[in-house]
């Protein structure tokens, strides 16, 4: 039993990167078949919404803090960084290249959050202490990484699983042109800097505002209205958008990111408290090779030399940033 509750956190972090594969492989297959991101991301957030307010309504009852007009301002425009602006770019990249690229590229949202603490005055670089120099150096590797993943191509590699079977999941964009591959990694990386100011802004008003739950159920329900109205605004006039309620994927894919939201909400929340955000932000890889695999099984996604390298580079550039993140944990810890 004392076992079980110290492998917890790890039991914990392995199912959230496997249910998070799971969404990227549906909401890539649900994209394929025609639904539109931004309605994906509005009905995505309305079913969080739903899930995790109840949590923070009994929970947070006696300790949430009153609510105040400057709180309720940042709130608002937290909710449109992440989910709204954030989502709605990184899955609109995807539709233009594949689950595992979009997936693979996220891999750099530490750095990028790094870089932006430290602009921010959030981030002590020490020029001469290793552990500084390992998060810069880290941060030119992703960066270099992801470059790679956009322009280099390379020979294709022939998965042994991917020969004589049966495709499950049809119409999968498997090969995807190069000006595609370009305008999809753009737009993803604008997607992974709202997230960043998300992760940046998030932190700052948690400070005044530390009900973890009731925060995350204000920017559930928030992003869900604004999520709406954006989704009106770019679909004007194509009503077939919003006719997801028959049982395929569209479906599948809203009801299922609404569950993985609120779960990840919670998890991710109980996690960075009881072991900080390098624990949480380590699995991340994880997700990358499951997509990987889980992308040939499904979707007939085809792997090539060059997007292979430029992931490794990402993970070790990851790993370099949250080696000297965790450096610079341990005085604090201790």
């Amino acid at each position: 039993m004392i076992f079980f509750y110290k492998s917890l956190p790890y039991l914990a972090m392995i199912f959230l990167q496997l249910i998070l594969s799971f969404l990227s492989i549906i909401v890539k297959h649900a994209l394929d078949e025609g639904l539109s991101p931004h309605v994906l991301v509005a009905l995505r957030m309305i079913v969080a919404a739903i899930l995790v307010s109840p949590f923070a309504i009994v929970i947070e009852r006696n300790t949430r803090p009153t609510m105040t007009f400057s709180t309720f301002s940042k709130i608002v425009l937290l909710s449109l960084f992440e989910p709204v602006f954030s989502q709605n770019l990184y899955y609109t990249g995807m539709k233009y290249t594949t689950a595992t690229f979009t997936v693979a590229m996220s891999n750099i949202l530490p750095a990028m959050t790094f870089i932006m603490a430290w602009i921010f005055g959030l981030e002590i670089v020490k020029l001469r202490k290793l552990h500084s120099l390992a998060k810069i150096l880290g941060t030119l590797v992703t960066v270099g990484g992801a470059m790679i993943m956009t322009f280099v191509k390379g020979v294709l590699l022939d998965l042994p699983w991917t020969n004589g079977r049966t495709i499950i999941f049809k119409k999968s964009a498997s090969d995807v042109k190069h000006t595609d591959l370009i305008k999809g990694a753009v737009l993803i990386l604008v997607g992974l800097f709202c997230w960043a100011c998300f992760i940046i802004f998030h932190a700052h008003i948690l400070s005044s505002y530390p009900s973890v739950l009731s925060l995350a159920a204000l920017v559930c329900i928030l992003s869900s209205m604004e999520g709406i109205i954006l989704a009106f605004l770019v679909e004007r006039g194509n009503t077939k958008v919003w006719s997801i309620f028959n049982l395929d994927a569209k479906l599948l894919a809203v009801i299922f990111g609404g569950i993985v939201s609120c779960l990840t909400y919670l998890i991710m929340g109980w996690l960075t408290k009881k072991r900080g955000p390098v624990f949480v932000s380590a699995f991340n890889p994880l997700g990358m090779v499951l997509v990987a695999i889980f992308s040939s099984f499904f979707l007939a996604e085809r792997l090539f030399l060059g997007r292979v390298l430029g992931a490794a580079a990402i993970i070790i550039g990851l790993y370099m940033v949250l080696c000297g993140k965790s450096k610079d944990q341990r005085p604090s810890n201790s």
